[in-house]
Formats: C-alpha cells, structure tokens, sequence
C-alpha cells in the first residue's frame, strides 16, 4: 500500500505540473463563473430556479467535455511512460507492477475528478453568501454522478493505454471510443434499431451499455422523473428498474465497468512486453 500511495502522489505531482491539468481546471472553474456571470441562477427552466437550474446546465456540459478530456491524458500514462523508457528504470525499484498500475490510477483519478468536484462545491459557497436555496439532494446525487463518470472513462483509459503499443495510437482509440459512445446516442441508435425492427427491449438495453446514454438519461431523471421526453422508452426503463432503481443503476453500473476495464488493463499490462 505504501509503494501505491507513493506512486499516486508522484502522478498527482506530475499531473499537477502539466499544462493539461491547467487548462481543464481553467475550463471547469470558468464554466461555473460564466454561469453566474450568465445569472442563470436567476432564471427558471421546467420549474428549476437558483442553484438548481445552474448544476442542471453544469452536469450536462461536463457530460460532454469530461471524458474526452479523461480519455485523451489518461491513455499517455501507459503508453507514453512505455515510450520514454520509463519501465526500464521501474524494473530496477523496489515497485510492484500492481502497486505502479493501481497507484497510478488513483493519483489520475484523484486529478480528474477534484477540479470537477471543487468548481460545483465553489458552485454551492457562492449560493451560501448570496442567499440561495442549495438543493443538497441534487448536489449529491451530481456528484456521485461524477465521480462514476470519472472511475468509468479512467478504467477505459488505462485499458485503451495498457493495449496500445505508442502514444499515437493510444490517442487515436480514445478519440475513437468517445465518438463511438457519441455517435450511438439516441437519434443515431433508435434509427438503426427502427430500421431492423428490433423489440424495444433489446433497442434500450444496447442504448444503456452505453454509459454516455446512462449518464444523460440520469441527469434527465432529476427533473423529468418519468422521463418523458425520451418517448415509450421511458415506460421499459421506468418498468425495469423503477425511478430509484435507474439512479442506482446510473452510479453501480459505469463504476463496474470502469473498474472491469481497469483489472483487464492492468491483466495485459503485466502478461505484455514492458519495454
């Protein structure tokens, strides 16, 4: 445990140095003032007003800039450190390859996820001085949200960088991933199900292993809880797993599966060829 902390808080240090974790920070920090800036906590959208209509609007930006960012910095962590030799000198220290692998994960996610967290934390002292109502339930719930969103694309990440063999190549299967998951969001999927007569079940099953689709769909379920603009796709999702059940589901399931990705990474990356 010792070797792995140690390696995560030389990842965090790193990551802190780089000119990438300057301008995600820059970038989440200013969404939140431009925001405020805008008054969108002075405004009311479908009944939400204050605090709440801003962390509506800031989660469903994040959605689109967060893992793209996750994808791009994490894949240059195996990849990169393989290409600058890094391993070489690993394998002469006293450092386990899980201790190495793991810690490395913690340090970047404990990179990706603060600045996200802090910018809505920011979010809610600002509300605090100037009087608003904090709707705490939605700012816990979003920041669960995050923080699964975040352990989901850090696993795809570390998976995609552990598998691809330059920095290059781990670059271009993020981008890849992120618009694959982009592209296969409501309108794109629902087209190709109709055109092939799939039943519903199955159409809305493939659109929730997607963990783009599972996000958004549970940021929309805090304001619409019957989820009504996604059409008679609400009634076989509300009919599996209830209103509650979804939001459970939306934080265990991209969790699972970012963590799956991660032990598999981390499987190929021992049985590999460092060097």
């Amino acid at each position: 445990m010792k070797q792995l902390w140690l390696t995560a808080k030389l990842d965090i240090v790193e990551s802190m140095r780089a000119r990438w974790f300057q301008i995600y920070t820059l970038v989440f920090g200013g969404i939140v003032a431009l925001l405020f800036l805008f008054g969108l906590t002075e405004s009311r959208v479908l009944g939400f007003i204050g605090l709440s209509r801003l962390l509506v609007t800031y989660i469903q930006l994040t959605m689109a800039i967060l893992p793209i960012f996750v994808l791009i910095t994490t894949v240059r962590s195996v990849a990169g450190d393989r290409e600058a030799g890094v391993f070489e000198y690993l394998l002469s220290l006293p450092v386990s390859l899980a201790a190495w692998f793991w810690g490395k994960i913690v340090g970047r996610y404990i990179v990706v996820f603060l600045p996200v967290f802090l910018a809505m934390v920011a979010a809610v002292l600002w509300a605090l001085v100037s009087g608003i109502e904090v709707p705490w339930g939605m700012f816990g719930y979003y920041t669960g949200l995050l923080a699964a969103m975040a352990a989901c694309f850090l696993g795809l990440g570390m998976l995609i960088s552990a598998v691809a063999r330059s920095t290059d190549m781990a670059q271009g299967a993020a981008f890849l991933t992120w618009l694959t998951l982009l592209l296969f969001l409501d309108l794109i999927l629902l087209g190709i199900m109709i055109q092939g007569k799939v039943a519903p079940e199955v159409a809305v099953g493939i659109a929730l292993a997607n963990p783009l689709q599972v996000f958004r769909t549970a940021a929309l379920s805090l304001f619409d809880p019957q989820l009504i603009v996604l059409g008679p796709s609400a009634f076989v999702i509300l009919d599996a797993f209830g209103v509650a059940g979804y939001k459970l589901f939306a934080l265990a399931y991209p969790t699972a599966l970012g963590l799956a990705a991660a032990g598999l990474g981390y499987r190929l990356f021992r049985r590999g060829d460092l060097p």
